[in-house]
C-alpha cells in the first residue's frame, strides 16, 4: 500500500520504495544511500523540518547495515503532525551514506554513534569521530558479528 509521501515522491520521479507502515501508521519508506542526500534536502523543502530521531541497526551477520531516520513535519496549529521513516541500507563491505548534518543540524550526534556502534560512515559529517568508545576501539560493538574481547573484564576485577 501506498502512502501520501510515497505518491508525492512517484508524482516528481524520486526513486524510492514504499516498505508500507509500521504499527502506529506512520510510513516507511527505502531510499538508495546514492539517493538520500538530494532526497533528504527536498523532504526539508517540503515541510519535514524536525529530525526526531536517527538510529542504526545491523540487518543480519554478515548482511546489510541500516542507517534509520524518523522526520517530522511540525506546521503551526497543526495537532498531529505528519510523520515518515526512512531506511537507508548500505553493504557491510563499504557502509557509506551521506551525512543529513548539514539538512537536519540534530543528526550530529546521533550519526557519530551510528558511526561508533556499527561502522557507518557518513559521507561528508564535519566531526565523524567516535562518541561512545574510546578512540584506540577496535571494532564496531553492536554488529552482530562482532566479537567482544575479554581485556575489559579485569577492569572489573577487585
Amino acid at each position: 500500500m501506498q502512502g501520501r509521501l510515497s505518491a508525492w515522491l512517484v508524482k516528481h520521479g524520486l526513486v524510492h520504495r514504499s516498505l508500507g507502515f509500521d504499527y502506529q501508521g506512520i510510513e516507511t519508506l527505502q531510499i538508495k544511500p546514492e539517493d538520500w542526500h538530494s532526497i533528504a534536502v527536498i523532504l526539508y523543502v517540503y515541510g519535514y523540518n524536525y529530525l526526531r530521531s536517527q538510529c542504526a541497526y545491523d540487518v543480519a551477520p554478515g548482511g546489510l547495515l541500516a542507517s534509520v531516520y524518523h522526520l517530522t513535519r511540525i506546521e503551526y496549529g497543526i495537532d498531529q503532525p505528519e510523520e515518515v521513516c526512512i531506511k537507508v541500507f548500505a553493504p557491510r563491505g563499504n557502509p557509506r551514506i551521506p551525512s543529513v548534518f548539514w539538512v537536519w543540524k540534530s543528526a550530529d550526534f546521533q550519526e557519530r554513534e551510528s558511526y561508533d556502534m556499527l561502522g557507518i560512515f557518513y559521507d561528508n559529517h564535519p566531526r565523524l569521530k567516535r562518541i561512545l568508545m574510546p578512540e584506540s576501539w577496535i571494532g564496531w560493538p553492536l554488529r552482530k558479528d562482532y566479537i567482544a574481547p575479554n581485556f575489559y573484564e579485569i577492569q572489573d576485577a577487585h
